[in-house]
C-alpha cells in the first residue's frame, strides 16, 4: 500500500476492519517530533507503529462550493431547519443529503436524475459515501449550492511503551502506510503503574522493569529506595498481609513504620496530658483514668478550685454539652474518704501524669488491642530476627495510629533473597511487565519491620490521619494571681513533689537594721570621761563582722560615718 496523508486514510477506513497498524512514513513531523495531543506529550518519529483501535466524528466542515464559505456541522446534525430548493419542492426530502448532479443540468432534468425518493442521506450515510476525497452533496436545510463535506475524526491508537491510548486528531499532516498484514507478531507493550500491579494479583509472581522510578521526594531512609531507577529489574511476589503502625521517638526526632511482624516486646509508659482537653480525649469507655498533677493550676472563682502539683485526680466522665461541657474529676486526699468532686472545664490549662502499675511486655497486636492510640510505649525487648534494631536504643516511643495501607513484596533480580515491602501508593512509578516466569521462592523480608520515615513524609502521614484536621480548643488567657479561697492552700505553698517535679527555692531572709545604741539605754554603765577624751566609733554589730552579743559598750553619739553607712544600707533594705 502507498503512504496516504492521515486524513485520507482515516476517511477511507472501514471501521468494521479495526483495528489496524499504521507505520509512520513522513510529513510535518518528520523524523520525529514531540507535540500535545488531547493534554498529553506524545512523540511520532519516522517508522513509528500505532495500531488503531477506534476513530470517532469530531465535527464536520462543510464547504459551498459556489461561495466558498464554510460552516461547522456536529456529529448530531439533523437539517431540520431551511427547506429544499424551488425544484425540489415537489419531491419533500425525508432526509438531509443528496448526490449533487452534474454542472450544467437545468432544473426539468434534475427530478428524473434525483429519483424520486432518493433525498435522504444522513449526515453519516453521506460521509460514507466518501472515498478518500469529499463529494459534492445537496442538502437544502444548509442552501442550494453544492457541498463539501470534510470531516475530522479523533483517532484512538495504541503505541508502544504508551501507558495512555493516544487520541490523535484525523487532520495531523503526517504520511502512513498500512502494515497490518506484515505486522500481526508485532506486541505493543504497555508500561503499567505499581499502583495498577497491586490490582492484578492475578498476574503474581512477575517480573518487571521499571521504566521511570519514583519522582517526589523519598519516603523511607532505606538504601534499597535510591535503588529503584530506569533500566532495574525486578521480581514482584505479591502482596504482603502484613499491617503498619506509625510511630515516632519524641527524643531524637526520628521516626518509624512498623510492621506487624515485628517480634520485639513493648512496656507501657505513662502517658502525659496537656490541659483538660488532653486528659477527656484519653478516656476510654467504661474506664477511669487516674492522673497526677505535674503543674499548678489556677482556679476560676468558685466553681473551679485551683490544681496543685502532686495532687491525685481520678478522671470520671464528660458531662454536659456543647461550650458549657465538663470532665467530672474526683480529687482524692490523704484518706481514703478524703475525695473531693470536681467539674473542670475543657479549656482548663495544667500538667497531669498517668498512675500506672503495668510491667508486662506486649507484642504489638496485643498492645494495640488493649491500648488505644496514640500511646507511649518503650522496648524492652528488640526483634531477635534483626541484625540492628533501631528501636532498642531509644528512650521512649510514641506509636501514632495503625496503617492498613498495602504493600507488595518485591526483590531486585540480582539479589533475589532480599526482599523489600513498596506501598505503591506511597512510591509509585511506571514499569513493564515481563512474559519470564519467576522460578525462586518468596525471599526474606526481615529488614522491613522497621523503616525509618523522612521527617517530610512522616508529617504527611500525620496530617491525613482521621481528626488530625481539627485544630486544638485555643488556651484560655493566663490569669492574675488572686485570692484564695478559705480552707485551700496557695497553689505556689510547698506541697510533696512528684518524680521530675521542683519548685523555685524561696528567697533569703532580710537582715535586720542594726540598734543604735543611746545615752538614754546605757545611763546606768556608762563610765566617766575626762575631759577632751575623744568619743569611741560605734561599730556595726552583725552587718560590719562584729559580734553584737558581746558587746557591751555604752556610746552616746554615732560618728558621721556611720550614720552615712546606716543611710546606704537603708536604701540597699527598704521597710
Amino acid at each position: 500500500m502507498e503512504p496516504l496523508s492521515f486524513q485520507e486514510y482515516i476517511c477511507s477506513l472501514d471501521p468494521t476492519t479495526l483495528p489496524r497498524i499504521l507505520r509512520i512514513c513522513s510529513g510535518v513531523y518528520f523524523q520525529g517530533s514531540v507535540y500535545e495531543i488531547s493534554g498529553n506529550e506524545c512523540c511520532l518519529s519516522t517508522g513509528d507503529l500505532l495500531k488503531v483501535m477506534a476513530v470517532a466524528l469530531q465535527t464536520v466542515i462543510c464547504e459551498d462550493t459556489v461561495t466558498g464559505q464554510t460552516k461547522e456541522l456536529p456529529p448530531t446534525f439533523k437539517g431540520e431547519q431551511g427547506c429544499p430548493p424551488p425544484w425540489a419542492q415537489s419531491h419533500c426530502p425525508t432526509g438531509f443529503f443528496q448526490p449533487a448532479p452534474a454542472p450544467g443540468l437545468n432544473p426539468t432534468l434534475r427530478t428524473p436524475f434525483l429519483g424520486g425518493g432518493q433525498w435522504g442521506l444522513t449526515l453519516h450515510q453521506a460521509l460514507g459515501r466518501c472515498d478518500r476525497r469529499p463529494q459534492p452533496l445537496l442538502c437544502p436545510a444548509i442552501g442550494p449550492h453544492p457541498l463539501l463535506l470534510h470531516p475530522i475524526y479523533e483517532v484512538h491508537a495504541t503505541m508502544h511503551l504508551r501507558r495512555d491510548v493516544v487520541k490523535i486528531p484525523s487532520t495531523l499532516e503526517v504520511d502512513v502506510e498500512d502494515v497490518t498484514e506484515e505486522a500481526q507478531h508485532v506486541h505493543f507493550a504497555r508500561p503499567l503503574l505499581l499502583s495498577e500491579v497491586l490490582r492484578m494479583e492475578e498476574a503474581l509472581p512477575a517480573q518487571a522493569e521499571i521504566l521511570e522510578g519514583p519522582g517526589g521526594p523519598a519516603i523511607f531512609e532505606s538504601t534499597w529506595v535510591s535503588r529503584l531507577q530506569r533500566g532495574q529489574r525486578l521480581h514482584l511476589h505479591g502482596r504482603s498481609p502484613a499491617w503498619r503502625v506509625l510511630a515516632s521517638a519524641p527524643s531524637s526526632g526520628r521516626h518509624f513504620l512498623l510492621s506487624s511482624a515485628y517480634q520485639g516486646r513493648f512496656r507501657r509508659r505513662p502517658r502525659q496530658f496537656t490541659g483538660v482537653q488532653e486528659l477527656a480525649a484519653g478516656l476510654r469507655p467504661g474506664q477511669r483514668l487516674h492522673v497526677v498533677v505535674t503543674q499548678d493550676c489556677e482556679g476560676r472563682g468558685n466553681d473551679v478550685p485551683p490544681l496543685g502539683v502532686g495532687d491525685r485526680l481520678e478522671a470520671q466522665r464528660l458531662q454536659g454539652s456543647g461550650p458549657g461541657t465538663r470532665l467530672l474529676c474526683h480529687r482524692h486526699g490523704g484518706e481514703e474518704e478524703d475525695v473531693e468532686e470536681l467539674l473542670l472545664p475543657l479549656d482548663l490549662g495544667g500538667g497531669f501524669v498517668e498512675e500506672m502499675c503495668d510491667s508486662k511486655k506486649y507484642e504489638l497486636a496485643e498492645l494495640l488491642d488493649q491500648q488505644p492510640l496514640p500511646c507511649e510505649v518503650r522496648v524492652v525487648a528488640t526483634d531477635p530476627g534483626l541484625e540492628r534494631d533501631a528501636l532498642g536504643a531509644l528512650p521512649a516511643l510514641r506509636l501514632e495510629a495503625r496503617l492498613d495501607q498495602p504493600f507488595l513484596v518485591g526483590s531486585f533480580c540480582q539479589e533475589p533473597e532480599k526482599g523489600f515491602e513498596i506501598p505503591p501508593r506511597w512510591l509509585d512509578f511506571s514499569l513493564l511487565l515481563s512474559e519470564e516466569s519467576i522460578c525462586s521462592p518468596a525471599p526474606c523480608t526481615l529488614r522491613c519491620r522497621v523503616e525509618e520515615l523522612t521527617e517530610a513524609f512522616y508529617y504527611r502521614l500525620l496530617a491525613q490521619l482521621p481528626g488530625s484536621a481539627a485544630p486544638p480548643p485555643p488556651r484560655p488567657p493566663k490569669r492574675t494571681q488572686r485570692g484564695m479561697s478559705p480552707g485551700r492552700h496557695h497553689p505556689s505553698a510547698p506541697r510533696s513533689l512528684t518524680a521530675g517535679a521542683c519548685l523555685a527555692p524561696p528567697l533569703p531572709p532580710l537582715p535586720a537594721l542594726p540598734q543604735l545604741s543611746t545615752s538614754k539605754q546605757y545611763r546606768r554603765r556608762r563610765a566617766p570621761r575626762d575631759a577632751g577624751e575623744t568619743p569611741p566609733r560605734c561599730a556595726l554589730p552583725s552587718l560590719l563582722g562584729t559580734d553584737s552579743d558581746n558587746s557591751e559598750h555604752d556610746y552616746e553619739t554615732v560618728d558621721d560615718d556611720i550614720q552615712k553607712t546606716i543611710r546606704k544600707m537603708q536604701a540597699v533594705f527598704p521597710f
